[in-house]
């Protein structure tokens, strides 16, 4: 590479670095369009809107009726956000909290009366019409078509000119295909039940034979009224042609909500204020700065100029990771913080595997450049494996996963792509570039040593040992804790539920002051932890708690009168049921195996040899079942961010495992015959070993900051994290090759004709 070029690249990296920053930082435009402040964020972070429906009648709702109606609900307002929530209050509510978004008239305005979708046909029996249309001029210019009934709906329902209702459609989604001179048509496909679908066809006869409209009409008004062009028999159909993807998608999930067994009305909404509050967010920035820069100083002092290569690529990356954030809209919630921290994780591994490699080439006595280059050639493929298994799972995650999960998934995915192309693009380019530029002594570098080997595999009967006793623990606490009547885990109100009593005090209190005057007195009083959510422009709190029993009401109404002169009137308590429904956890559960099962084919595919699959996935279970003993042994709450931080230990337990394999797979390509096998993985251990030392280290960094400046909450879901990280480098040194070569003892190979 001559000068020029190096200094054009190392001019163009700055350039775009100082760019995009400085979009991070102040947007677009003048009012800031697209900086870290127009990043949407969760209910956690941010706060929302949360609205209360409540059935209409006298009668007490059919329980299966109620979830039915939350499972529909849900699908509904994860058009709004993933991290939307739907949940049940007492007998006979439903409460929807919906993250990044403030204008609760427009959402309700949007969401409408659920459960108030007709088909109407378009003439009765002697022909007159059921509703007529009408040409409007629009404002813009031009005529528009507006459809009204002519009856009322009690009249159509007597006179038989419903044909089907909202419970008869069993869904409803946007599908794309292709026409004849292969444009996009944009369709609206409706599947019936089976009831429906009888419907269906006799009022598609009726309809196709007369040459008529068969008409949807939803809360007081026609959103849609197609044309009949067959008899459909079958209980699907199309609406098509719409005029775009997105309005298609509106149409679809606007009917999916109109077949609610149930019918709601709107209770109340408000605006809900942060979880975890600014001070969460400002403490988890400042630890992630902090963080950062501890990364960036090891990185340069331990690897000198290939080290400050690899800092100029993190920066690029994470001013990257904040820019499209933006870009792709997400809502960035404590489980998305989780997929950014596995992601840097990476980042830094993908690093720290390249310049061990560059050493080693160094060791041998080639040159600097022929050693960068050998070096980017040797890591690339562990780093892709690595990187390939876990976006295998954040695909997975992001496609069959519930809310919360496709959250941590999104910027899991979106960190491992811009992690690669830092890794291998960039800092391969400014690193050349350096050298390009003077620095080709190779004391600049790094001169690596042959790494002493330990002979890990004769110890492989105490780890076995001391891991499996570690699990035990586990399930043995765990059934000491359900023994004595209480929970095997210290389920938090995301899972079993509790009670919300909302308190309207005298006077406005903030997030923090609640926090620390306010819950130390609840906590004492009912035991447990205490959610708190403020109401924006009101002096009303939202408090959840485990469930209460109604002496334990009556005292935690008594500590805010007592101590705050609230009137009891303005204390109202009601039962909630969780958060994360067994739907949530049976898809959670579901989008995991399937995860593991095509990460277990890949590692079949690139490894040819299914013992490598099946060790490292066991490494993975091992790691997991460790930190669900910590969990059950030192009781941490076990909420939201639970699952997210299971999560991240399976993308780090992978990625950690898959180095050693890769250079195990490359040693045993060059095995001497004297060579025994136990020496090959003993030394492919030992040469990866700085590697799981050093990013262990990294990730650590990040982790511990958030820990010691974090708040209860974040705190909650750091230390299970640094205990999985620490986990995870023991099991793919200590445990994933031992594994391994007792697979290959007991299941040897065939041998080759």
């Amino acid at each position: 590479m001559k000068k020029s070029k190096a200094v054009i690249i190392l001019l163009c990296a700055f350039l775009i670095l100082a760019g995009v920053t400085y979009v991070d930082f102040c947007g677009v435009d003048a009012v800031g369009t697209g900086s870290a402040e127009d990043i949407k964020l969760g209910l956690d972070l941010a706060g929302g809107v949360s609205i209360t429906y409540q059935v209409v009648g006298d009668e007490t709702p059919d329980e299966t009726d109620m979830k039915d109606t939350i499972a529909k609900l849900q699908m509904r307002v994860e058009n709004y956000s993933n991290e939307a929530i739907v949940y049940q209050e007492g007998t006979d509510r439903i409460n929807i909290e919906i993250p990044g978004v403030n204008d609760a008239n427009a959402i309700l305005a949007e969401l409408g009366r659920p459960g108030s979708l007709y088909f109407i046909a378009e003439t009765d029996e002697e022909g007159n019409p059921n509703y007529s249309q009408n040409l409007v001029q629009q404002p813009s210019g031009g005529y528009g078509t507006v459809y009204n009934l002519n009856k009322s709906l009690d009249e159509l329902k007597e006179s038989g000119a419903i044909v089907l209702e909202g419970t008869d459609v069993a869904d409803a989604r946007a599908v794309t295909s292709q026409d004849k001179m292969q444009n996009s048509v944009y369709a609206v496909a409706l599947t019936m039940t089976e009831e429906g679908r009888q419907k269906f066809a006799a009022a598609t006869e009726r309809a196709f034979n007369r040459g008529e409209t068969l008409a949807i009409y939803y809360d007081g008004n026609f959103i849609s009224v197609p044309s009949v062009n067959a008899v459909l028999t079958d209980g699907t159909a199309e609406i098509s042609p719409m005029e775009s993807f997105a309005r298609a998608e509106e149409l679809a999930s606007t009917i999916r909500i109109g077949g609610l067994k149930l019918e709601l009305e709107e209770l109340h909404s408000k605006v809900v204020g942060a979880q975890l509050g600014e001070e969460a967010i400002s403490t988890s920035l400042k630890a992630g700065a902090i963080g950062c820069v501890i990364v960036a100083l090891f990185m340069m002092i331990v690897y000198l100029v290939p080290g400050l290569a690899s800092v100029i690529g993190l920066a690029l990356y994470v001013a990257l990771v904040v820019l499209l954030l933006n870009g792709f809209d997400m809502t960035l919630t404590l489980p998305g913080v989780a997929g950014i921290i596995l992601s840097i994780g990476m980042a830094v591994d993908a690093n720290v595997i390249i310049f061990a490699r560059i050493r080693e080439e160094l060791a041998t006595g080639k040159t600097v450049r022929s050693s960068i280059k050998i070096g980017f050639d040797k890591a690339l493929s562990a780093i892709i494996d690595g990187n390939v298994t876990t976006l295998i799972a954040a695909v997975v995650l992001l496609v069959l996963g519930p809310g919360t999960v496709k959250g941590f998934a999104q910027t899991l995915a979106l960190g491992i792509a811009l992690s690669m192309f830092t890794a291998l693009g960039v800092t391969r380019w400014v690193l050349n570039a350096f050298f390009a530029l003077g620095l080709k002594d190779a004391k600049w570098y790094g001169v690596g040593k042959e790494p002493k080997v330990i002979n890990f595999l004769s110890k492989r009967g105490l780890f076995f040992g001391v891991s499996l006793a570690v699990i035990a623990a586990g399930f043995i606490m765990m059934g000491v804790h359900g023994a004595k009547g209480g929970d095997i885990l210290n389920f938090s109100l995301e899972f079993k539920g509790g009670t919300a009593t909302t308190v309207e005090f005298n006077e406005r209190w903030s997030l923090e002051e609640l926090t620390g005057q306010v819950v130390p007195l609840i906590e004492e009083s009912v035991g447990g932890a205490v959610q708190v959510q403020t109401v924006q422009d009101s002096n009303e709190v939202i408090f959840k708690t485990n469930a209460l029993t109604v002496e334990q009401r009556e005292a935690l109404n008594q500590v805010f009168v007592d101590n705050f002169g609230v009137q009891e009137s303005l204390i109202t308590s009601e039962t909630i049921s969780s958060t994360i429904s067994s739907e949530m956890k049976s898809d959670t559960v579901l989008a995991v195996v399937i995860a593991i099962v095509c990460m277990l084919i890949y590692i079949r595919i690139r490894f040819s040899d299914l013992r490598f699959g099946v060790s490292s996935i066991l490494a993975l279970l091992h790691d997991v079942l460790v930190v669900l003993a910590f969990y059950a042994v030192a009781r941490v709450s076990v909420g939201n961010t639970f699952i997210a931080c299971m999560l991240t230990i399976v993308g780090y337990s992978i990625n950690a495992t898959i180095v050693i394999f890769d250079r195990i797979r490359e040693n045993m390509a060059v095995k001497q015959k004297k060579d025994d096998l136990k020496d090959v993985i003993n030394r492919s251990i030992a040469q990866t070993l700085s590697r799981s030392i050093f990013t262990s280290l990294t990730t650590l960094v990040m982790v511990v900051a958030l820990y010691v400046l974090g708040v209860t909450s974040i705190r909650d879901f750091a230390l299970p994290l640094i205990v999985g990280i620490i986990c995870g480098a023991y099991s793919s040194v200590c445990l994933a090759g031992a594994m391994w070569y007792t697979f290959r003892m007991k299941f040897p190979p065939k041998a080759k004709a």
